[in-house]
């Protein structure tokens, strides 16, 4: 998927070149073909169409469909139904989903454990962990971006400890097409989410379990007796970092104990990327403006 053309077109113009059948194949070494698109209508119609489907047949229809697919996961709960309805299927490993684990350096301690015992349950399943840039730990982090980004300059805490990493990764795996865990039932903007979306750049996303409820999550998660976090028995329902999640109360939407007090919803994974380009060009504008202050500040005690 490149980002130099969108994914989403009114209209499509597809030049072939002639081959001795006149048709071309995947398999052609002359003849190029497409990248991976969807006119608006095509998206439409494949979203009305998959809407009616149990989610394993949407994983289904996407392991056929969609080259370069992967599963990003923080081992939420619905995440992990979908590693295990994907574990169920016994695909041959061309065909396996590779999973995508953003350590921001700042999960939970039982969350990490969680990773542990998902490695040992789906052994078969590659796992690739991407970190920020340039460190390992969380001291490492503080030393590099502060104490306490996350409360200086949330912005930029979610640009250096998750969408750049995520950037990285798809950058690296050549990734085109993304399974995530997102549900409409978890509410804010994610209560009219489609099966399958492109971002502006042109990477797909598809929401296998976008119509379950919490309650049919949880209830695939003890009949199948998949490993979950240990924080979801002590009123978590939504876990992130540490700094930024809390349990929750009765009758309170799922993702509540995120930002809370916050009008803050996603972690910025999943918003619109020209947000990020356009804050990280403020961030250089700013920078070059306290530089040239600090340069006229010093002419003028020179003078």
């Amino acid at each position: 998927m490149s980002s130099r053309s969108s994914p989403v077109r009114d209209t499509d113009v597809i030049s072939v070149q002639e081959t001795e059948s006149g048709y071309v194949s995947g398999s052609g070494s002359e003849s190029s073909l497409p990248e991976i698109h969807f006119t608006k209508p095509h998206l439409a119609f494949l979203n009305r169409q998959l809407q009616f489907l149990e989610p394993q047949d949407i994983l289904r229809w996407c392991i056929t469909s969609l080259p370069g697919l992967f599963q990003t996961t923080a081992f939420g709960l619905t995440g992990l139904v979908t590693l295990d309805m994907l574990s169920k299927m016994k695909l041959p490993r061309p065909q396996m989903v590779d999973l995508i684990f953003l350590d921001t350096l700042h999960h939970f301690s039982e969350t990490l454990a969680l990773v542990d015992r998902v490695r040992s349950r789906y052994p078969l399943v590659n796992l690739h962990v991407y970190k920020p840039d340039g460190v390992d730990t969380a001291d490492e982090f503080a030393r590099k971006h502060g104490e306490q980004l996350w409360k200086t300059n949330d912005e930029l805490y979610d640009w250096v400890a998750k969408v750049e990493p995520a950037q990285r990764a798809y950058r690296e795996l050549q990734v085109a097409a993304i399974l995530t865990g997102r549900r409409r039932s978890q509410g804010g903007k994610r209560g009219d989410l489609d099966i399958i979306e492109v971002d502006e750049v042109g990477l797909i996303k598809i929401n296998p379990l976008a119509n379950w409820s919490f309650q049919q999550v949880q209830e695939y998660v003890q009949k199948n007796n998949v490993p979950y976090n240990e924080l979801l028995d002590r009123g978590y329902k939504s876990i992130g970092d540490w700094h930024s999640t809390q349990p929750i109360k009765v009758g309170e939407d799922e993702r509540a104990g995120r930002w809370k007090g916050q009008q803050k919803t996603e972690c910025g994974i999943h918003n619109p990327r020209s947000k990020f380009a356009q804050y990280l060009q403020d961030q250089e504008r700013k920078k070059r403006e306290e530089a040239l202050q600090k340069a006229l500040n010093g002419l003028k005690i020179a003078v």
